[in-house]
């Protein structure tokens, strides 16, 4: 049980926060250290007071009660001169208004004269305080009446001041004797109260002034480490967002040199398969009839010779306009210096040579200045695009519109054939047409149906000059 209340509260404690823990742990300490130091004040303060009030009694008490003793060297006890003279000197005036009792002691501890006559000529054991008097020490005691020859004064229920004087010889210093006396402390202790007290609220207050200062320096630096702390998770947080991103975007880039290497691969081989299936077949054909029978045969007739070498020669020229044309699809033209509306209109115009169609080209009256590697994607992208509007759309309704709209350049190529399924059908073309886009920081969209295609494109313009 008592485990279990110790983990409670270590968990409350861990919960607050290091200002808060500072306060609690430095008030719990700072309370102990006043405590410590309010009793010793306190202490030092009541000692001092006694001792001074004790002192000033005292040196009163003598300079009326000296004159009044023999020489205590030489008498052993007081005669009835002498006692009456001392009663009336305790029995009236200032002295006796102050003064509840009063004894006469010497050294062996016998009471030569006291206000109470049956103590008189009593001998009593010599108690600490007696002692130290006659080694000539002022002593006091507060309201502690505990001496078997204070059953008197203890019957008054009032708080006095135990006084022990040493009586010296005017000559010699020597301490022959010792007056004991009460004094009535009724002003004494509430001014001995009120120094207590005000020792107490100064050392409560430098406590309080001490924390509060210590409180606040903690609680501002701790505000400073709470907002540097956020700041820090802040920024953490930012690090790891863009190492999260940075991660993507390396998987990403993996991913797209994979797919641009297999895509060359393939474009290597589609340009060596139209080479085998166009140019070379026709080159092939023509080397063959190079051997035919009428060219060789020399009995063949000129006529014969001529439409054999004839069909020959058409034959090659069919193979150098299939290799004209692929290298015109290898090849770009000048497009760095050239606006952008120039290139789409470049690239519809190509498209429409090559194929005898028509193309409508609809352009903004203002396009954005893009960089080279935008030009030649856009560039690309219109040129495969009309090619597949040719191949499956049987060229109809072909179309290339740019729009610029929130910051963002869209190109657009539709055609009105029947469509194809994009998830079967985007071949190499397309798939590297949607490499290259990305790449650069753009969307490629295909969108298709029976009422035709349309592929888009959307270009960020808002960073560009």
């Amino acid at each position: 049980m008592f485990g279990r209340y110790l983990k409670r509260l270590a968990r409350v404690w861990s919960g607050l926060s290091l200002a808060w823990q500072f306060v609690i742990a430095g008030g719990i300490g700072l309370l102990a250290v006043m405590l410590v130091v309010g009793l010793w004040v306190t202490s030092q303060i009541r000692d001092g007071v006694l001792h001074n009030s004790a002192a000033t009694t005292a040196l009163y008490v003598d300079s009326v009660i000296a004159p009044l003793l023999p020489d205590m060297r030489k008498s052993q006890e007081l005669d009835d001169t002498v006692k009456r003279a001392l009663d009336e000197t305790l029995g009236q005036g200032a002295l006796g208004k102050r003064l509840v009792s009063f004894k006469l002691w010497r050294r062996d501890g016998t009471i030569l004269y006291s206000k109470d006559a049956d103590l008189i000529g009593r001998q009593i054991k010599p108690n600490a305080n007696l002692l130290a008097a006659f080694a000539g020490n002022v002593m006091v005691k507060y309201n502690r009446l505990e001496d078997e020859e204070d059953d008197k004064e203890r019957s008054m229920g009032m708080p006095l001041l135990e006084i022990y004087n040493p009586v010296r010889e005017p000559w010699s210093g020597e301490v022959v004797a010792v007056t004991e006396f009460y004094e009535l402390s009724g002003d004494f202790e509430e001014s001995l109260h009120s120094a207590l007290l005000w020792s107490w609220l100064v050392v409560a207050a430098a406590t309080a002034a001490a924390l509060a200062l210590l409180s606040g320096i903690v609680f501002r630096g701790s505000r400073t480490i709470v907002t540097q702390q956020e700041a820090l998770e802040a920024k953490v947080s930012e690090l790891q967002a863009a190492l999260a991103q940075n991660s993507s975007l390396r998987q990403r880039v993996q991913r797209a040199s994979r797919r641009a290497t297999a895509l060359n691969e393939r474009y290597l081989r589609r340009i060596g398969a139209d080479l085998h299936d166009g140019p070379a077949q026709l080159v092939a054909l023509a080397a063959l009839r190079m051997d035919s029978p009428a060219l060789v045969d020399p009995a063949t007739s000129s006529t014969l010779r001529e439409a054999e070498i004839a069909g020959i020669h058409k034959t090659l020229g069919e193979a150098m306009r299939e290799i004209r044309g692929i290298c015109n699809g290898l090849v770009l033209p000048q497009i760095e210096a050239q606006a952008i509306a120039d290139i789409l209109r470049l690239a519809v115009a190509e498209h429409e040579r090559r194929t005898s169609t028509n193309v409508l080209l609809t352009l903004p009256e203002r396009l954005p200045e893009l960089g080279t590697s935008e030009k030649i994607s856009i560039y690309r992208f219109v040129q495969e695009g009309l090619n597949n509007a040719f191949r499956h759309g049987k060229g109809k309704g072909q179309q290339v519109r740019a729009t610029t709209k929130g910051g963002k350049f869209l190109v657009e190529v539709l055609d009105t054939g029947p469509g194809f399924d994009p998830a079967r059908s985007e071949g190499l073309g397309l798939a590297g047409l949607r490499e290259r886009i990305e790449s650069i920081g753009g969307q490629f969209e295909t969108l298709t149906g029976p009422g035709g295609t349309r592929l888009v494109i959307t270009l960020s313009v808002e960073e560009q000059p």
